[in-house]
């Protein structure tokens, strides 16, 4: 397994005025719970995951500008699933990706 490019990440989200409060494996958080960052096997590459209990005009413009800062780096920034997060238990959440269009949700 390659290294991810998490330092690079980082200098994208801030400079796109947002912060990283977690990063876990693929997954990178950042400090607001509105969408997380997946990398891909392509370093070049990250998947913007949205939080289905997000405004999704409320975000519109966050994701937007994380994608021109991350272009602006070399980098690919792509429209990811949905997912939800839950409290496992206190110590742990839970995280369910999936597809918008699934019936149901």
């Amino acid at each position: 397994m390659s290294l991810k490019p998490l330092g690079i990440v980082t200098e994208i989200v801030e400079s796109a005025g947002m912060g990283i409060s977690y990063a876990y494996e693929d997954l990178v958080f950042l400090e607001h719970n509105a969408f997380l960052l997946e990398f891909t096997p392509n370093n070049k590459e990250l998947l913007i995951h949205t939080n289905s209990e997000a405004e999704e005009s409320g975000i519109k413009d966050s994701i937007a500008k994380l994608k021109n800062v991350a272009a602006a780096h070399g980098m690919t920034f792509t429209d990811g699933r949905l997912y939800t997060l839950t409290q496992a238990d206190d110590e742990n959440i839970r995280i369910e990706f999936f597809e918008p269009s699934q019936p149901g949700l």
